[in-house]
């Protein structure tokens, strides 16, 4: 529906809303495409969480305050107003006071609370003259000025004051930026992954150098979807990301077009300031990659993303075959119908979505019965695999060729029986982690190209001991289970590597909760450039496996089958096709094909991974 609707009605001088269309007063427009309407019965207040998804379509906008309104109105219709479709708020600066107005930037940031905030009135002074007014409500997170969505669970409570001017109450002080309830938020927002080209250091070369890198921010839907997009990849990789991604567009770049859209031909056409007018073939290709990627994410449509100079001359122009050197997922591998596990007998098996049987694999983990193994992974070419011994104690690196040699552990573990080495994960470079769980002296490691020496990995305010790890196929992120006394949550660090050749030393940086609402994490796996596939449980609540982005925000992807009892998980980060997820459930393993439900597969079995 083009429809557009009203914010606000007022009833016995009470805010009131037109119940039956998703809690929103309903524009004469919208009435003329109807039938017929009731002409009589009672208004009721509905609240915002109520709202069916069909009003998504549908364009909101606020209503400017009333003449003679009092200032508990006046603050409940500006919070209305913020809430509206108007690209730039011009109907909520009409509540604030002239010097407000000015001082007021809604893109400071915003708060999202669980319900919307409650309103209440302080009388100062005498009344006459000026009012406080206390916002309260339960803070879920916040989202900064570069549009990151952060999980930040607490009380909230903000004051506006409001004052005469020109014989009318109006709000001459309130908080920066803006606060929403979450239904008003999941309404308004939606969440868009920008692509950003991986800081690998000297380790980069090569392979590394084109890996594009999801960064996941939240911006406004019906807003100029488009050129908002745009606009937020140029201002550059969210505060926590910006450390290990870099951008190929030079300092400064501003698109000039103030709308941007996809024309009849599948193209996006963007001119650029003058900033970018000297970039060279293979920079402006890496531009335009970071743009369809950006894009495409948002609009099926996008087939090609044309680059020009403010005089409208072309830089370049990439299309979506041309693209996929740079897909995001390229550095996943190819095995996204491939999964593996261990078997009853300890070996290592294989598994594609059309098979019905797991097969061992070929050399020393599979048919060769070299030895016997708790957990395994593979690296993303599907040529090597590394297996921790069924005691936990060493870790073995081998080809997947028969007649391969089994050689000497490459790590052994610290700590005795009780701990133990994690299940191993390769990034998409080529290198091995693992975690040692000794509790009196837990370690991160890293193998360069899967063989070469452990070298420990810092974890700086690491609060626990790592007892399970993925590691992204961009190899600048890192999702850890991090265990301290009884409890295990889910923490993502960012990889930093410094140094030069020869002397590259990396550490995990800035961890940060993903899921802070899940009172134990049982298991992890990437599912996506910014999407987790998580198994875990709220407090006092039955375990669930869900999706959760990496800032933590639940992803908008329809909700899974149920299933409990849960210590492993896998799924592919490639997005070539909807790949089958597959758990340990009970000691077996199941595995969830597209449309259908949980299948078992054997029942014994432990530990599966995708590679990776």
């Amino acid at each position: 529906m083009g429809a557009e609707r009203n914010r606000r009605g007022r009833a016995s001088g009470l805010r009131r809303r037109t119940a039956g269309f998703g809690g929103l007063a309903v524009s004469a427009a919208l009435l003329a495409g109807c039938a017929s309407m009731p002409d009589s019965g009672e208004v009721t207040a509905v609240d915002s969480s109520q709202r069916a998804d069909a009003d998504s379509q549908v364009r909101v906008y606020g209503v400017p305050p009333h003449k003679g309104e009092r200032p508990q109105e006046l603050v409940t219709g500006f919070l209305e107003a913020t809430t509206s479709d108007d690209p730039d708020y011009g109907t909520a600066r009409m509540y604030l006071a002239k010097g407000e107005q000015r001082r007021w930037d809604p893109s400071w940031g915003t708060v999202v609370l669980a319900e919307p905030p409650q309103v209440q009135v302080e009388r100062t002074g005498d009344g006459d003259r000026d009012y406080t007014i206390t916002l309260i409500g339960k803070q879920v997170a916040r989202i900064d000025a570069k549009h990151a969505y952060k999980p930040e669970e607490g009380a909230y409570k903000e004051r506006i004051h409001v004052a005469r001017e020109g014989g009318e109450w109006r709000i001459d002080r309130l908080p920066p930026g803006l606060v929403l309830g979450l239904a008003d938020f999941q309404r308004i927002y939606r969440s868009v992954n920008k692509y950003y080209f991986a800081e690998l250091g000297t380790s980069g070369s090569g392979k590394g150098r084109d890996v594009l890198v999801a960064d996941p921010v939240y911006l406004r839907k019906r807003i100029d979807p488009v050129t908002s997009t745009v606009n937020a990849l140029l201002d550059g990789p969210t505060n926590w990301l910006d450390p290990v991604a870099a951008t190929a567009f030079p300092t400064g770049t501003k698109v000039v077009d103030r709308r941007l859209s996809v024309d009849d031909s599948n193209a996006l056409r963007i001119r650029l300031n003058g900033k970018a007018a000297g970039t060279n073939q293979a920079q402006c290709l890496r531009m335009a990659a970071q743009l369809l990627y950006t894009v495409q994410d948002q609009s099926a449509k996008v087939g090609q993303v044309v680059l020009q100079r403010d005089n409208g001359s072309q830089l370049c122009s990439l299309g979506r075959e041309e693209a996929r050197k740079y897909a995001p997922d390229q550095a996943a591998g190819r095995g996204a119908d491939q999964q593996y596990f261990v078997d009853a007998q300890h070996r290592m098996v294989s598994l594609a979505d059309g098979d019905e049987e797991a097969r061992r694999v070929p050399g020393p983990f599979g048919a060769d019965g070299a030895v016997q193994l708790r957990s395994v992974g593979v690296d993303r070419s599907e040529h090597h695999a590394a297996g921790v011994a069924a005691n936990g104690q060493a870790l073995y690196v081998t080809r997947l060729e028969t007649g391969s040699a089994l050689g000497e552990p490459r790590v052994t573990a610290r700590g005795g029986a009780k701990a133990g080495l994690t299940a191993p994960s390769w990034d998409g470079l080529g290198d091995l982690w693992v975690a040692d769980q000794d509790p009196e002296r837990p370690r991160l490691l890293r193998l360069p190209g899967g063989t070469g020496s452990p070298e420990e990995v810092q974890v700086p305010r690491l609060d626990g001991r790592i007892t399970g790890l993925r590691v992204a196929a961009d190899g600048v992120r890192i999702a850890l289970l991090v265990t301290k006394d009884d409890r295990t949550s889910l923490k993502l660090g960012r990889v930093e590597r410094h140094g030069g050749a020869g002397r590259l030393t990396l550490s995990v940086q800035e961890l940060r909760s993903v899921a802070p609402r899940l009172e134990q994490v049982d298991a992890v796996s990437w599912a996506g450039g910014s999407r987790l596939l998580v198994a875990g449980n709220e407090q006092g609540g039955l375990q669930q496996l869900q999706y959760i982005d990496t800032d933590g925000s639940l992803s908008n992807t329809s909700a899974l089958p149920g299933i409990t009892g849960v210590r492993g998980v896998a799924a592919s980060e490639s997005t070539a096709k909807a790949p089958a997820l597959v758990a340990e459930r009970d000691g077996g393993i199941v595995r969830l094909l597209p449309d259908s439900n949980w299948k078992l597969v054997t029942k014994e079995g432990s530990a599966p991974v995708y590679p990776g």
